[in-house]
């Protein structure tokens, strides 16, 4: 009986250990980042000085993260179009927008709720990340293996650099196009891949990154093409898989569309 009672007390020593050294490994597996957008320097001293970052809840991914990284767009100057800063999830709390920013009380999503990110600590990247082939960035997400070893936005999320594969695949085809074209009308303002114009219409070409992308992207995405539509331009939306597996495929759905609308 002794006996017994010592071997199970080994075994459970034994088996408790091993659970302290699965979970160690699985939370080293589970370190996935977030990465997200300061839209403007206000922003980014509110993180650095107050350690919180803001999500509105009608746009918080489903996915869950330990992390967050930064990404600076181009209206930080001479620091935007990177990642610099990356930090630790410690806390999450929903708040009213107007709680977390009171001086803001006239914004139309004031009385929203938000997803208040407290941050455990933040760091700055050795080197940042910068988006050297200009791509639109929102919500994402990787590793954070993988964000302390990327060098650029493509590299981090470990895909092809689809558009510029298009572009060039349409240039041996005499296929002009323009490169992060933007749109606006009515206050509304979007960036496109690349943009072809024809003698009867315009075309609207969008390569999808499906690392990229989480599920609230794709409802973007969704509002960006009736946008569009209104507004007079063909949307072709060409999926990262059917790109790099099926280029001649993709671009013969642009051909065509060009030929449609009179060619160039």
């Amino acid at each position: 009986m002794a006996k017994n009672l010592h071997n199970l007390r080994r075994f459970n020593l034994r088996r408790f250990v091993n659970k302290m050294k699965k979970d160690k490994k699985t939370s080293r597996r589970k370190k996935i980042v977030l990465v997200c957008v300061l839209k403007n320097k206000r922003d980014l001293r509110i993180m650095l000085k107050k350690n919180w970052y803001r999500i509105p809840i009608a746009y918080l991914p489903r996915r869950k993260f330990t992390h967050l990284a930064f990404y600076q767009p181009v209206e930080f100057g001479r620091f935007g179009k990177r990642i610099q800063y990356y930090a630790r999830v410690k806390n999450r709390t929903v708040a009213k927008r107007i709680d977390l920013l009171p001086k803001e009380q006239a914004h139309p999503r004031a009385h929203d709720d938000y997803l208040q990110i407290e941050l455990a600590w933040i760091k700055k990247l050795a080197y940042p990340i910068k988006n050297i082939v200009p791509r639109r960035v929102s919500f994402g997400f990787t590793t954070l293996k993988s964000l302390l070893k990327a060098g650029d936005i493509l590299e981090l999320y470990g895909v092809s650099p689809t558009e510029q594969i298009v572009e060039r695949g349409l240039q041996k085809l005499s296929i002009k196009t323009e490169k992060e074209f933007s749109v606006s009308k009515g206050g509304k303002r979007y960036r496109l891949d690349l943009a072809i114009f024809c003698r009867n219409g315009r075309i609207a070409i969008e390569c999808d990154n499906l690392k990229a992308h989480s599920g609230v992207q794709i409802a973007k995405d969704k509002k960006k093409d009736e946008f569009l539509k209104r507004n007079g331009w063909h949307v072709i939306r060409l999926k990262e898989q059917d790109i790099t597996e099926r280029l001649k495929y993709c671009l013969g759905l642009v051909v065509k569309a060009v030929d449609n609308l009179g060619g160039q």
